[in-house]
């Protein structure tokens, strides 16, 4: 995602910014977690949605 949240271009989807409000929400709803578990999980396997998703699954 954009880190400026006026601008409209292409969303980076590949990547958790845990740093900005509106994509932690987003990625909070997009994998069905609370933010806890959010954090928990990037602290884990860093900021690649990939590797979130898959240790969310194994957790």
């Amino acid at each position: 995602m954009s880190d400026n949240t006026n601008n409209r271009g292409a969303a980076d989807r590949s990547r958790i910014n845990l740093n900005q409000d509106h994509e932690l929400r987003y990625w909070m709803g997009a994998l069905d977690v609370t933010e806890d578990e959010l954090r928990a999980a990037v602290r884990a396997v860093g900021s690649s949605v990939n590797d979130v998703r898959e240790y969310l699954r194994s957790a």
